[in-house]
């Protein structure tokens, strides 16, 4: 699963929001599908120039990644560096295009149960819960320091 971070989980909230408001969603428009739409607030790359980049080489973003060299110097497989440099796994790309990740779906319940990769409503909701999800184990990574004085005083 991704790398947690504020950054990441930032990206991912607003590429939700910008769906659920209205901004164009297609499936099949490889700028302004699930991956196109996270990709656009990871890099600086508009929706046109990832369609663009992306039709210089076959397929949908599952054959892109799983064909991504980072040593190639084709503009999709920069996009693709930038996005797992904002802590992103190939796995997490091939998993947000087709809403397949478990653990995010186990965490939105039953509503996880049926999903379809082409909905903006499903697209939105999986978004949202994998933003929660990210969260919840960014905040359990951080590790307070303990105030040795204060556990004294507490013993007593």
């Amino acid at each position: 699963m991704a790398r947690a971070n504020i950054k990441l989980i930032k990206a991912i909230r607003t590429a939700a929001r910008k769906i659920q408001e209205g901004t164009h969603y297609q499936w099949g428009h490889m700028g302004g599908c699930n991956c196109g739409h996270l990709a656009q607030e990871l890099t600086p790359y508009s929706k046109r120039e990832i369609h663009e980049y992306a039709m210089r080489k076959s397929g949908d973003w599952t054959d892109q990644v799983e064909d991504y060299c980072g040593s190639s110097a084709m503009p999709m497989d920069e996009i693709i560096s930038s996005m797992m440099d904002s802590g992103l796994e190939r796995k997490d790309m091939i998993d947000l295009e087709r809403l397949k990740n478990q653990e995010v779906r186990r965490i939105m319940g039953t509503r996880g149960v049926k999903l379809y990769h082409n909905s903006k409503e499903d697209v939105v909701d999986y978004m949202l819960a994998w933003a929660d999800l990210l969260e919840e184990k960014l905040l359990a990574d951080i590790k307070l320091p303990v105030n040795m004085e204060y556990e004294k005083e507490a013993a007593l």
